[in-house]
């Protein structure tokens, strides 16, 4: 049986700070941000998810038919849709943090976890989904490469904490997370506050 994080009513109402997932495709996003959601009982969202449904597409076909530069515009969107005051799991696409509004917006959402992992493991992963749009060319390997490269700058400037996904399993990850948070409820600049019950 899992162990439950359950974070209080009056602790949400009075921080707002939720947990933002943020790092490259591949790393792991998705699949931490459900265990994290079964494990604290906050919603979960997805901010590909929104675009998708808003689009009623897929973020592939998006991508296709309206192009990046149309996508990057929803992402922002739907971030601009997401209230601050209301605490929940945010799973971000890797290419959010290209735009300086949208790296605001997170700040303001709560606290940044950049889920990370080696570049081979990250290619890896992100070349099994069926639904990678900018590793559609011609030399995938490459452009995934020049991307990591033009990110992770960007990740580690703004991110609170990071957790390498590499050797570990979802679960794993989501434990790891809860756990740096709760040393994080100990730095009251961060207006964090954790209690955790086991169930």
């Amino acid at each position: 049986m899992l162990e439950l994080e359950v974070w209080s009513v009056s602790i949400m109402n009075r921080t707002g700070k939720s947990i933002v997932l943020i790092g490259m495709m591949g790393a792991g996003k998705s699949s931490v941000g459900r265990c994290l959601h079964r494990r604290t009982r906050l919603a979960l969202l997805d901010t590909d998810d929104i675009v998708a449904s808003k689009f009623g597409i897929s973020i592939l076909e998006i991508f296709f038919k309206y192009g990046e530069q149309r996508f990057r515009e929803a992402e922002t969107q739907a971030l601009r849709g997401l209230a601050p005051a209301t605490q929940a799991i945010i799973v971000t696409g890797g290419g959010i943090v290209l735009r300086e509004e949208n790296v605001d917006r997170l700040k303001r959402l709560g606290i940044l976890i950049w889920i990370d992992a080696n570049e081979k493991t990250l290619f890896e992963r992100a070349s099994r989904a069926a639904n990678r749009p900018l590793l559609e060319g011609d030399n995938p390997r490459e452009a995934f490469a020049q991307m990591l490269q033009a990110r992770l700058p960007l990740y580690a400037k703004i991110a609170h904490l990071r957790v390498d996904t590499s050797v570990l399993t979802d679960e794993e990850v989501a434990v790891a997370i809860l756990s740096k948070l709760r040393r994080l409820d100990r730095n009251p600049g961060l207006g964090l506050s954790i209690p955790a019950t086991a169930q």
